[in-house]
Parts: C-alpha cells; structure tokens; sequence
C-alpha cells in the first residue's frame, strides 16, 4: 500500500503515520524528519535547509524533491510507504508521479487532513523535544514525568524554533497557499479523501481505517 498524507503543520499526520507504520507494517516516510536529521549532521542539503526552516519558510522543492526520489528509490521501501509531508506542492506531486510510474508503483490513496487552526496551534506550541533521542511530547497531552526532562534518557527537553505560536501560523499559511492546487490534483484523480484532523489519536485511526475498507485497500482479517 502506497499512501500519501496532507494536511498543515500539526494536523495529526506523524502520529497516524507512526500508528499505521506499525499496524500495517509500512514504512513512515517523513520529509519533516529527514531534513531536520540533514540539518542535524549538518550536510550540505541541511545546512541549505536550515535557513528556511529557521524563518518558518518552507524548504525549495529542489531540495526537498532531491531528498525524497533517493528515499523512494531504495529497496527499504519495496512493500510500500506512507508519505508525510510531501507532496505539498503540485511540482512535487507531479515528479512523484513520474518517479513511482519509472518504479512501476502507484499512489493507493491520499488522505487530507482538515484541521483547524486553534487546534494546530496548541497541539504544535505544546511540542517538546528531547535534545538527546529526539523523543516527543506535549505539555498538555503527553507530558514527561519531571517537566523538562525527557523520561527515557533523562536528556533535556526543548521547544522547536518552529513550534513557537507565530512562526506556526506562518508555517500553516504558507502550507494553505500551495495545498489548494495540489488537493485539487489528487480529487481529478480520484484518490483522494478528506478526514477531520481534530479528532484525537485513536478516534482518527478507526475513521482511517473506514475509509481504507471503503476504498477495498484493508483486510482487518
């Protein structure tokens, strides 16, 4: 199964791509992840990266593209994948196109996460990181045991630059001048599906789930 997931920037993607990597044992593609890993063993790509993500502003679809037809390409995802965060343009949509029909594969479905911007807000201010493991948690919904501290190593915990509540209403802007073409793309298709990102973790995956047994892509047997 080959899956792409849209939506802005706290929209729910990572969490449900993490809970159906497991479930279906599919790989989580996450462009977020890799670039920040690049940024982290200051690469080339990471270091031109940077600048971007620093301000808020969206990383050039040539790096980005570069990045994801070399992950595609690799035997790690012959079973299939799940795509979060990219495409998010239409150039990239369409150059994933070309890239999987050269690897004779095809996209199964798009899943268009509708979240509101409130939600997106406090789930992404909320976000800490372990500087350590790279751990995740939040504030609010997945506090760790002694504030500031991560509860596997013990390392510390900080706030992303792009996580603080004015660079993520640039963030999820910039994410809804691009989408509108790129969703349009994916409905003339016929593979894509809209589901409500403010729902919680669990409430999220059975309305997923549905619609994989709507579109004949899931066996629960």
């Amino acid at each position: 199964m080959n899956l792409v997931l849209l939506g802005p920037p706290g929209a729910g993607k990572g969490s449900q791509a993490e809970v159906l990597s497991q479930r279906l044992n599919i790989p989580h593609v996450s462009t977020g992840d890799i670039l920040r890993q690049n940024v982290k063993d200051d690469t080339s790509i990471g270091r031109r990266a940077r600048e971007y993500m620093q301000k808020g502003e969206l990383v050039p679809d040539e790096i980005v593209i570069k990045m994801v037809e070399e992950f595609i390409g690799s035997q790690f995802l012959k079973n299939g994948f799940i795509l979060d965060g990219f495409p998010r343009t239409l150039e990239q949509a369409e150059r994933l196109d070309r890239l999987l029909t050269k690897l004779n594969k095809k996209l199964d479905l798009v899943m268009d996460f509708k979240t509101t911007n409130p939600v997106i807000i406090e789930r992404l201010s909320g976000r800490r990181i372990c500087e350590n493991c790279a751990a995740n948690y939040h504030i609010k919904n997945i506090p760790p045991k002694v504030e500031g501290i991560c509860d596997k190593c013990g390392g510390k915990l900080y706030q992303r630059s792009d996580d603080k509540p004015e660079t993520v209403l640039r963030r999820i802007n910039l994410y809804y001048k691009d989408a509108a073409p790129l969703i349009e793309y994916y409905r003339e298709k016929g593979i894509l599906e809209s589901v409500c990102g403010d729902l919680g973790i669990e409430a999220l995956y059975k309305v997923i789930i549905d619609t994989f047994l709507k579109n004949l892509l899931y066996d629960p047997n």
